[in-house]
């Protein structure tokens, strides 16, 4: 059987403008010192398109990367690029300046099909949504972690045993001592207070 799919070798900004376009999204061209970049959005959050290595036809490209940048307001909770990075293949998170930036590379170098590039995308977009749902979920056992600090003191000062405190957070096994500080564990899912 003969497979007549077209392949692609390499993509071009309006190539893949087209193709993001057929998938729903609306695409913006832009240029930024000298380098075209598309500026689309899922799930309310705007990302780039940033291309990479040239083809060997002026204006083509083998490879694209995604990119989602959000602005970073206070200190970063420590350990949430770690545990994000641990936990998800695919995506890598990063800080950059005042920036928390989600990138995802794709490679279409040696040929692959449309399909393949529209399933990279749609990967995409799941990994943006688990990005925001593992940002709030990080937000909330912060907030909770800063509330139960105040209540330690107070059992502390009526006089209640430290391992009475130690125990209200709950711990999972195997995950060791971060589940005590109300941290995510080693498995990168937010232990949850018992």
């Amino acid at each position: 059987m003969t497979d007549t799919t077209q392949l692609i070798q390499s993509l071009t900004a309006d190539s893949l403008t087209d193709l993001l376009q057929r998938a729903g999204y609306r695409v913006n061209k832009s240029e930024q010192n000298g380098l075209v970049q598309l500026l689309t959005a899922s799930q309310g959050v705007g990302f780039a398109v940033r291309f990479g290595n040239p083809a060997a036809q002026e204006g083509e490209f083998l490879d694209y990367t995604l990119s989602c940048a959000l602005r970073v307001q206070g200190e970063l909770p420590a350990g949430l690029v770690d545990t994000w990075n641990i936990a998800k293949r695919f995506a890598r998170l990063a800080t950059q300046g005042g920036f928390l930036v989600l990138e995802m590379d794709v490679v279409v170098a040696g040929g692959v099909s449309e399909n393949h590039v529209r399933a990279m995308t749609e990967l995409w977009d799941r990994l943006l949504q688990e990005f925001l749902l593992f940002l709030r979920q990080y937000a909330q056992q912060a907030a909770q972690a800063a509330g139960e600090a105040p209540a330690a003191e107070a059992a502390a000062e009526s006089g209640a045993a430290p391992a009475q405190v130690e125990t209200a957070a709950g711990t999972q096994e195997g995950a060791g001592d971060d589940a005590q500080e109300g941290k995510p564990g080693k498995s990168g899912k937010a232990d949850k207070a018992a």
